[in-house]
């Protein structure tokens, strides 16, 4: 059963939308079904920390299981921040719903409706729960579950998903936050981008220059001091999240080494040593896989942005057939820059 948000004032929420974007939340938000503002009230005791499963920065997400047996994530405006409109936290609140509104992908956590409330605003999405990237990773015996097999899928989905967003969607959404704590995951590993709080609609009849937004590790090194929103961005930060993902760990300053194309004392490590060592050897066809991928991602956090690939073209790559090779596992990291993506 599709379920909805029943909406007490929206107003507030959607003022500044343009009319596209009125017409597509009211287009999720007229389903039959209805989540009534009390239902989700009494589904979380009023927002008890008890049922509370994340805190962000602009508010927190909670299990909600209704009467019928349904389960939901919730996230919650902090509430100083439902004063007013100009806040920043606000922004983000409508930013979100106006960005997952214009979604539809199997890979994007998907919105079931918002309510916008002098006493609590929040918004309703698919409950997910496999947990984050991040808390996966963290955790010895969930990332020998992620194995190399699931972890070579997580690459290819997610890219499928941000091939989406910015060439399979109109307008282009830049997410601007790709990170380990926004992929989660279903009970199966299949991963889903969430928090489009910082996300922006690019616009070309006028100006994407924008304040930073991203986490720190992750963003791209031209956005600190251009404050231009675009696709490259989305791009080297998914190149840090494949590094972690068959790293286990956060790559550190290795990014900044492979962004400038010089690893320097790092040059003639080999790759099969910075692999996750939880996972046992991956098997013939996942080792090609995995030098394919890190040189995916080296030429995604390449540190000039218009020699990274398109995200299209990182996933036309990944889809394509495997061609039997030898590299693994003696290829070097200094031997994985230079890749040839398909333009057609």
């Amino acid at each position: 059963m599709v379920v909805v948000i029943w909406l007490i004032p929206l107003r507030r929420c959607i003022k500044e939308m343009p009319r596209a974007s009125r017409e597509n939340l009211f287009t999720i938000l007229n389903f039959d079904g209805n989540i009534a503002y009390e239902s989700i009230v009494e589904a979380t005791d009023n927002f008890d920390s008890r049922y509370c499963i994340g805190v962000g920065g602009s508010g927190s997400v909670f299990r909600a299981e209704l009467s019928n047996g349904q389960v939901f994530a919730v996230k919650k405006l902090n509430d100083e921040s439902i004063q007013g409109d100009g806040s920043r936290d606000f922004k983000s609140f409508t930013n979100e719903i106006r960005s997952l509104s214009e979604v539809r992908h199997r890979n994007i956590v998907r919105l079931y409706g918002f309510c916008s409330h002098v006493r609590h605003s929040f918004i309703v999405y698919e409950y997910l729960e496999g947990g984050s990237l991040a808390q996966v990773l963290s955790h010895d015996e969930k990332s020998m579950e992620l194995d190399w097999i699931k972890r070579v899928n997580v690459v290819k989905a997610v890219a499928k998903a941000l091939s989406y967003m910015h060439q399979g969607s109109f307008p282009t959404i830049v997410h601007r936050d790709i990170s380990n704590k926004n992929i989660l995951f279903d009970q199966e590993y299949e991963p889903h981008i969430s928090d489009f709080g910082t996300a922006r609609l690019l616009n070309s009849n006028s100006s994407n220059w924008t304040s930073f937004a991203g986490t720190f590790g992750y963003t791209a090194r031209e956005f600190a001091y251009t404050m231009e929103v675009n696709e490259k961005c989305d791009v080297f930060s998914f190149g840090v999240v494949v590094l972690e993902l068959i790293m286990g760990q956060h790559p550190g300053e290795l990014v900044a080494s492979i962004s400038l194309s010089s690893l320097s004392e790092n040059q003639n490590v080999v790759l099969k040593e910075v692999l996750d060592p939880r996972l046992s050897s991956p098997g013939k066809h996942e080792a090609e896989e995995l030098v394919l991928i890190a040189k995916i991602a080296f030429a995604c956090l390449n540190f000039n942005p218009g020699s990274r690939p398109t995200m299209f073209q990182v996933s036309a790559l990944l889809s394509k057939k495997m061609q039997p090779s030898n590299l693994f596992p003696d290829i070097t990291l200094n031997q994985l820059f230079g890749l040839e993506f398909p333009t057609a």
